[in-house]
């Protein structure tokens, strides 16, 4: 078995400056480490358990199976804070028939981002008699 020590997601953005300024400054994610120099410079984010890394630059966008699930206390003031940093929120926050609480939003390539918070009450939080 791989024992894995440590992990990241990797993109590669068409303007990279533009990518850092959306999840540094605008999704507000805390750098973890920055690498060379120039433009197309690394930055690396913490995700929670994760980590996301910014480096190099693509001539295309990232494929749409491409996505990021991210979980979120509090989704309606997840909403609240993206939309007055001038986020655009793709679909507000609606509880899902699976009980979760889901919010789209999409970076300046178009990578789908779904911000998740687990409410409460959801077995993944609560499992009555444990």
């Amino acid at each position: 078995m791989v024992h894995v020590l440590s992990s990241r997601t990797l993109l590669r953005p068409t303007d990279p400056e533009r990518s850092r300024v959306f999840y540094g400054e605008q999704l507000g994610l805390a750098v973890y480490r920055e690498f060379g120099t120039g433009p197309e410079r690394g930055t690396v984010y913490f995700l929670g358990g994760g980590f996301l890394e910014l480096s190099g630059r693509s001539d295309t966008p990232p494929s749409p199976a491409v996505r990021l699930w991210l979980q979120v206390a509090d989704a309606a003031a997840a909403e609240r804070e993206l939309s007055a940093k001038g986020v655009p929120i793709v679909r507000p926050p609606v509880r899902e028939p699976w009980g979760l609480v889901e919010m789209w939003i999409a970076d300046p390539d178009g990578t789908q981002i779904v911000l998740v918070e687990i409410p409460a009450d959801h077995p993944l939080r609560y499992r009555p008699g444990i």
